[in-house]
């Protein structure tokens, strides 16, 4: 009587149990990469110092992401919108900050102003 080696048989199944722990090492340490990258970027934006600058308002945009759920009996869908400011000082140099929705709202392409950051963390612009 034969016997079968231990993966011999096991056909889709064993496939799938060698391939799980890649796939679950691999979108654990993309959590982590984003979670150091993250705090990385806190770090530096409490270490650099809160500036105030003259600056023109060039563009905004936004950016939108969708998110898709399905539950045994349901499917559920949301989105994110993330809001930009893109920046102009005097000497040409540009910079795109991450605003609220709220600060979107308020800024027009063009407006002149003092704007105040700490890094890459938008603080506030005061309109001339």
């Amino acid at each position: 009587m034969g016997s079968l080696a231990p993966d011999q048989g096991m056909g889709m199944f064993g496939l799938i149990f060698r391939i799980f722990p890649i796939v679950f090492i691999i979108v654990l340490g993309l959590i982590v990469f984003r979670a150091v990258r993250g705090v990385g970027e806190w770090s530096r934006n409490n270490r650099s110092p809160e500036l105030s600058v003259r600056t023109r308002v060039v563009s905004k945009r936004t950016e939108v992401s969708h998110h898709h759920h399905n539950t045994n009996d349901s499917f559920h869908s949301h989105s994110d919108t993330a809001y930009y400011a893109t920046f102009e000082v005097e000497s040409g140099d540009r910079m795109e900050l991450k605003i609220s929705g709220r600060e979107f709202g308020m800024l027009a392409e063009g407006d002149i102003g003092k704007l105040t950051f700490q890094g890459t963390r938008y603080l506030g612009f005061e309109r001339e």
